[in-house]
């Protein structure tokens, strides 16, 4: 039986994605940082991807029963929004944690299990490839240093059969919608430099976010990624064609039109 690990077992895209490979015969693991719903696995452990030695002992579980897992799929990471110059450092440096270093240290320890013909699949997101917008920077910089690291990983894992491929999503209907939501509103509320702006900022993200696609999406593109003969490395899906043309234009002009839309 084949098995593989899934990270963010518990939130919509993760989830699903347990869902759907447990229903297709594989051995499913599932981590969370938190159990607030069982998904669909053969075996769900609740830890936080900051504790190396919690990870450690969940490897240890696994290898009893497992000598080898056929994929990870990292679905864990977390959305959020803030002023670059008022987000406080421990915000930030959590930001990193969950969307990069989890990512890193999943890889790390996990990594004896997976063969040659194995997978890595890892969630970055539409803004990662694109120029930052006001705002969403504190996500857009952890999922673009993720691409740089998954870019990195997939050079050095080929020497050794693995492949490594990216899902770049849109929006997605899961409660990451409704987290970033209350971080807007927490940042249209105690921000003390951007009021109005935030408040222009908020009706765009709505409209944008309004555009969302179910989580069994994402897992049938995970799907795809794991059972094609040859996985690409980046996997597009419902990215918005309003932002792909604004990065298009010349940074300067960019800035011009994002101050006459925000001021």
């Amino acid at each position: 039986m084949n098995s593989i690990l899934i990270t963010g077992a518990c939130g919509g895209m993760g989830y699903s994605t347990c869902e759907l490979f447990t229903s297709l015969g594989y051995r499913v693991y599932g981590i969370d940082v938190c159990d607030s719903r069982t998904p669909p696995c053969h075996k769900f452990f609740t830890a936080d991807l900051k504790d190396t030695h919690s990870l450690e002992h969940i490897y240890n579980q696994i290898t009893a029963e497992c000598s080898e897992l056929c994929a990870i799929i990292h679905m864990a990471g977390v959305y959020d929004l803030h002023s670059l110059v008022e987000v406080s450092e421990e915000r930030l440096m959590g930001i990193f944690e969950a969307n990069l270093f989890g990512v890193y240290r999943i890889n790390k320890i996990f990594r004896p299990l997976l063969k040659e013909g194995s997978r890595i699949v890892i969630t970055t997101s539409e803004l990662a490839p694109l120029d930052p917008l006001p705002f969403t920077g504190i996500y857009a910089i952890t999922k673009a240093a993720l691409e740089k690291y998954a870019y990195s990983l997939r050079m050095e894992l080929a020497l050794h059969g693995i492949s490594v491929s990216i899902i770049r999503p849109g929006a997605v209907k899961t409660g990451l919608l409704s987290v970033s939501m209350r971080a807007l509103d927490e940042f249209c509320a105690n921000t003390s430099l951007y009021t109005y702006n935030a408040r222009r900022f908020k009706k765009i993200v709505e409209s944008v976010e309004s555009k969302n696609i179910p989580p069994a999406k994402i897992a049938s593109v995970a799907k795809r990624a794991l059972r094609a003969k040859k996985p690409r490395y980046v996997y597009n899906i419902n990215r918005n064609p309003l932002l792909r043309l604004l990065n298009i234009l010349p940074q300067r002009l960019q800035v011009k039109i994002i101050s006459m839309i925000l001021k």
